[in-house]
């Protein structure tokens, strides 16, 4: 089940790291802004990964050599899992125009919202679906 929050602006995303998970992930996947996330009173789990991505610089900072190799390679692999999530988010906001939440009520946000993803994944699915029907040459 995915939760959805809202903060005031002048909070740090990592505060709300504890309204976002529900206690049986084994896998946490989360951007740069949950920095320190893992290390947040009340987040550590028994056998639960997190996978945040470094400071920016930290790598660029370590010597040449086989580990920061490593570091870089591990970073790249974070970013090509979270790569998977958001591209139906960035098909829903370009190819659907959802570039601002128009604050209607939280049930017809979630209904838009829920509708929008359900038809950017038809659309990233789009060149399967028709070749199976045979309107387009694989």
């Amino acid at each position: 089940m995915q939760t959805v929050t809202t903060a005031a602006a002048n909070f740090a995303d990592v505060v709300e790291i504890g309204k976002l998970l529900h206690g049986k992930e084994k896998t946490v996947y989360a951007d740069a802004g949950y920095i320190g996330a893992e290390k947040r009173e009340g987040m550590t789990k028994q056998g639960q990964t997190w996978h945040i991505p470094a400071k920016r610089g930290s790598i660029e900072a370590m010597p040449e050599g086989a580990l920061k190799d490593a570091a870089k390679h591990e970073e790249h692999m974070k970013a090509a899992v979270r790569s998977k999530v958001e591209y139906p988010l960035r098909v829903m906001k370009r190819q659907f125009v959802y570039q601002k939440v128009r604050f209607k009520g939280l049930a017809k946000n979630t209904a838009q919202i829920l509708t929008l993803l359900a038809l950017s994944i038809l659309w990233i699915a789009r060149r399967i679906l028709l070749t199976a029907a045979g309107d387009v040459c694989p």
